[in-house]
Parts: structure tokens; sequence; C-alpha cells
């Protein structure tokens, strides 16, 4: 069975993070194993340097938290992070697109990131899901399904809720095995890590990663 520390995106996305605070992360990934750091882009090119003889992977954040950028910064942020080291990108969805039912342009604005940096970099869409109705839930995983992203994530961790079981149930049931799903948002202990795998989540998002994982080694 794997270990829960290979399923963790060891996160530091606070606006105050320091740059010595991203090189523990770094080291605490390396001795723990975890999938990978996810850090905001000013650190992806340090942190690609840092890992570059191990097989973490750097992840950065698109858009974020509010997911309201143009596609065209969303699209040129990805490209950058790419370029700096990143291999997985994490991009908000525009949650006023999904709430005001233009799905067109939910459609569009994915697409353009998954395109850019197609061969390059897993796309995970952060939906917020705090913020949407159950029918938007599904909606924007079937748009995620439809554009080819690689992931659906729950939440940024900086809106009114994070995740939940329920959540990734219904995130996990449209998108099949075909997608991962990322559990992200207010993951403090192995108990609620766990419930989340069970429920179907492939990844979890969590800065609180190294008590998730002693837990499990009690």
């Amino acid at each position: 069975m794997m270990k829960i520390a290979g399923l963790i995106d060891h996160t530091a996305l606070k606006p105050d993070t320091t740059r010595e605070q991203i090189i523990l992360l770094c080291k605490e990934a390396i001795e723990y194993k975890f999938a990978s750091v996810c850090v905001n882009p000013c650190y992806v090119k340090l942190c690609s340097e840092l890992l570059k003889d191990y097989s973490i992977k750097v992840c950065t954040v698109i858009g974020f938290p509010l997911g309201a950028t143009t596609t065209a910064t969303k699209v040129a942020e990805a490209e950058e992070a790419v370029k700096n080291g990143a291999t997985e990108v994490d991009m908000v969805i525009n949650v006023g697109a999904i709430k005001s039912g233009d799905y067109d342009f939910v459609r569009s604005d994915i697409a353009a990131v998954v395109q850019a940096v197609e061969g390059k970099a897993l796309v995970k869409v952060i939906l917020e899901t705090c913020l949407l109705t159950e029918d938007e839930k599904v909606q924007s995983c079937i748009i995620c399904k439809e554009v080819g992203a690689d992931f659906v994530k729950t939440s940024t961790g900086f809106s009114t809720g994070g995740a939940t079981v329920e959540d990734i149930k219904l995130m996990r049931s449209i998108v099949k095995p075909n997608l991962g799903v990322k559990a992200s948002g207010g993951i403090r202990d192995y108990k609620t890590a766990k419930a989340m795998v069970d429920a179907g989540a492939s990844r979890i998002g969590a800065s609180a990663s190294i008590a998730i994982v002693s837990e499990e080694n009690q």
C-alpha cells in the first residue's frame, strides 16, 4: 500500500513565505518523499534548482487565488512557470464565469492553459468548491474532462472553505478514473487526509504534511 507521503503536494503559498521557508520546504519534501512542493510562481526556479536531483515535482499556482485574471495572463504565467522548471500547474477556474453560466468562456480559459503547457506540465484546475453549487461543480468537472486537464482540485485554501469528503466523492463520480482529484484546503491531520483518499482523492494538498505523515507512522 502506498504511503500517504507519496500523494502529498507539500505546500507553502502564504504571501509572507520567505526564501528560507521555501528552502526548508524542499528539504522536508526530500526527507519525507512527498509527491511535490507547491509554491508561488516566484519560487519555482529556486525549487527546481534545489530538487533537480530528486523525483519530487515542482508545482505552482496560476491565476491564484481568485481565478479572475485574464486568460492571456494565466497562459503567460503557466508558460513562465514551465520555463522556470515547474512540471505541475494548479490554475484557478474563473469562478465568476462559472457562477454566470458562461461555460464557453470557462472552457476556453482552461483549454488555453492546457494547450500552453501540453507535454511539459500537468494541469490541475482549482474549482473553489466552497463557492459553487452542486450543479456548478458538476459542470466544472465536465469542462475539465472535455478540455484535457489532468486533475480537478477542490480549493485554494484562501476562500470560505476547504475540501470535503462529499465534494471529493462528487468530483470523482464525474471525472471517473480519467482525471486525478486533488483534495486541498483545511487538511491538517492523517484522519482527514485518509478520508479524502478513501473518497477518491489521488493527491492531497497540505501545509501540515509532516503532521499528517507523522500520525500515519504512529
